[in-house]
Formats: C-alpha cells, sequence, structure tokens
C-alpha cells in the first residue's frame, strides 16, 4: 500500500502543480508567445507594406529620373538653339557691318575721285591757259573768261 499511497500524492502532487502552472504559469507564457507572435505577424506585414512602398518609390525615382534627363536634353537643345541663333545674329550683324563699311569705302572713294578730278581739272585749266598764253603770245585774263574755263573743266 505504501506505493499505491506515494502513487496517489505524486498523482495529487501533479496534479496540483499542472493547475497551478495552467493558473498561472501557462497565461503569462501564452500571453508572451501571442505577442510574440503578433508583433512577429505586424513585422512581416511591415515589411511586406515597406517593400510595396519601395518598389512605388524606385519607380517614382525612376520616373523623376527620366524627367530630369528629358527637361536637361530640352534645355540642352535650347542652348543649341539659342547658340546658333546667337551665331546668326552674329554673322548677320558681321554682313551689315561689312556692307556699311564698303560703303563707306565707296563713298570715300567716290570723293576722293570727285576731288581728283577737280583738281585734274583745274590743273588742265592752268595748263589750256599756259599753253593758250605761249600760243597767242600775250597773257590771257583768267578772270575774264572763266566761263569759258569752267566749261572746258566741264568737258574734261
Amino acid at each position: 500500500m505504501n506505493m499505491n499511497l506515494t502513487l496517489i500524492g505524486q498523482s495529487i502532487a501533479m496534479i496540483v502543480f499542472v493547475l497551478f502552472c495552467m493558473k498561472y504559469i501557462w497565461p503569462p507564457i501564452v500571453n508572451a508567445l501571442e505577442t510574440r507572435r503578433k508583433n512577429i505577424a505586424d513585422g512581416l506585414a511591415a515589411a511586406s507594406e515597406s517593400g510595396l512602398k519601395l518598389e512605388q518609390a524606385e519607380k517614382e525615382a525612376a520616373e523623376m529620373v527620366g524627367s530630369a534627363r528629358q527637361q536637361a536634353s530640352e534645355i540642352v537643345e535650347q542652348a543649341n538653339r539659342r547658340a546658333v541663333q546667337i551665331v546668326e545674329e552674329a554673322r548677320n550683324d558681321a554682313i551689315g557691318e561689312r556692307e556699311r563699311q564698303v560703303a563707306a569705302a565707296a563713298s570715300d572713294i567716290e570723293q576722293e575721285v570727285n576731288r581728283a578730278r577737280e583738281e585734274l581739272s583745274g590743273k588742265v585749266a592752268a595748263l589750256a591757259v599756259a599753253g593758250a598764253e605761249q600760243l597767242l603770245g600775250r597773257e590771257i585774263n583768267a578772270d575774264a573768261h572763266t566761263d569759258l574755263l569752267d566749261k572746258l573743266a566741264a568737258e574734261l
């Protein structure tokens, strides 16, 4: 009987121990496990959500980079067009300046030609008077014959 009484005492102690563990030890462990499971599930959900946000951010970044590249190419194209326009304006200004200088040179040449003609006609008139003096053997009054000398100079 000793064996049975020990067995019954040990069984009762075991039942009391199991009931004590179920009442006081098991609920905090289950709560801790449940909290841990919930934290892990929340972490996995957050990781999944952040992965989706990361993919979306990468897509937005790729779109922004594409937009920035397009804007950069447009800016470069505008700069090239402006450079061509500036070169064309400079070329037109240079052509205009050249034409102005050519016109000024032509005007100067025309003035020099006219001055040379006047000077030459004056010298020719003086030579004609000198030649006429020698032919006639007397002095010709240049003041008296100014009209005749002017006509002669105009014909020359």
